[in-house]
């Protein structure tokens, strides 16, 4: 069966055989024309069969959670005949770090990922130094192939390795997350790049991406969670370290809500673990966060985040030092508003310093805030 892009040309010389037989006249005013170069008519025949081909093989097949579209391949990629196979490429560590992959696969391994749910396909067929080199043509007919990838194949997730991944395929920008168009049933999401090219973007955002589309096809639902901003009568604010496997970062004291517990009682009871914080009165919930990423039984988790006024206090969590490290909680400590400003670490919410400085200005908002994440 010849490929649906082979038969439309097909069908285009048949209505030019047509033409001709029936306008003998305008046929015949094109023979005055030059006839086409001998030299460069081998080389655009080549062009052409290199949109229609590809020197790296996808790597597909039925009912996967997500399939990774790449924008095309490299000369690297091209020469191993593997997706993302420059060493300085952060595909293949971003998909274990994000939890797709039991262990860090290499790209010559990129077939053994099907049996992780994983797929791999280009909107480009065609190889070149750089994504730069593509031109329009170079995505002919990419929309229709993705449509009938999603039709035939069923995944759940078709995920953009690059904005223009995604802009070659469909012919418009988008933001990165979730799309609102759809192919069928399966669902569309843009991550940045993950090439060398595109070092401006640091790890870790390339990783809160992956982790978002991680968390989401996983299918697992999100955890209910209560946390709270703690300041002293001075507006220093007592944090949390979280040391996970992949990454660290400070964090509002609170948890996961049991089942049956008010937001409340978790505030409490979370407090008293981690922090040793007993007898304060609780303030109003003042933001709102999700937070989509992978986790053995949760898909990520929504949170509520209280606000909290208290004298200065030592930490002294009920919870020993093996049980906070079983949490990922491996310190505590107090943050004037100018550290946060000034700190280089990563922060939940991303935004909290300019989010606590906006607190102490014009203090606590009338309805929650949804701070992102």
């Amino acid at each position: 069966m010849l490929h649906p892009l082979l038969r439309q040309r097909g069908c285009q010389s048949a209505d030019r055989e047509g033409l001709a037989a029936s306008s003998p006249g305008r046929f015949r005013a094109h023979l005055g024309r030059r006839p086409p170069d001998p030299v460069r008519a081998p080389a655009r025949r080549a062009r052409a069969r290199s949109r229609l081909t590809s020197a790296v093989p996808d790597v597909l097949a039925p009912g996967l959670r997500v399939v990774f579209c790449g924008i095309n391949p490299g000369r690297v990629s091209a020469a191993a005949a593997a997706h993302f196979a420059n060493p300085r490429n952060d595909f293949w560590r971003l998909l274990h770090a994000a939890g797709f992959t039991s262990r860090l696969y290499e790209p010559h391994e990129q077939h053994d990922v099907l049996g992780e749910g994983i797929g791999i396909t280009n909107a480009a067929f065609r190889t070149t130094p750089g994504s730069g080199d593509l031109r329009r043509a170079d995505f002919a007919g990419s929309a229709e192939r993705l449509e009938r990838l999603a039709h035939d194949l069923r995944p759940g997730w078709i995920g953009f390795v690059g904005k223009e991944a995604y802009r070659g395929a469909f012919g418009e920008r988008a933001d990165l997350g979730v799309r609102e168009r759809r192919l069928g049933d399966t669902r569309l999401f843009v991550l940045p790049s993950t090439s060398p090219a595109n070092a401006a973007v640091p790890w870790t955002e390339r990783l809160r991406w992956f982790e978002e589309l991680a968390g989401r096809s996983s299918g697992l639902p999100l955890r209910r969670a209560a946390r709270a901003l703690v300041l002293d009568r001075d507006g220093h604010v007592l944090l949390v370290r979280f040391a996970l496997r992949h990454k660290e970062f400070w964090a509002t004291p609170g948890g996961g809500v049991d089942p049956g517990e008010s937001d409340e009682a978790a505030i409490v009871r979370e407090l008293a673990e981690e922090c040793g914080l007993r007898g304060f009165e609780l303030g109003p919930c003042i933001w709102t966060r999700e937070r989509w990423v992978q986790w053995p039984r949760w898909g990520g988790q929504t949170e509520r985040i209280f606000l909290v006024r208290t004298d200065r206090f030592e930490p002294a969590p009920q919870w020993t030092a093996e049980q906070l490290a079983a949490e990922g909680v491996v310190a505590q400590r107090w943050w004037t508003p100018e550290e946060l400003e000034e700190s280089s670490e990563l922060f939940a919410p991303t935004r909290l310093p300019e989010l606590v400085r906006e607190l102490l200005e014009h203090g606590a908002p009338r309805e929650p805030v949804d701070v992102g994440v």
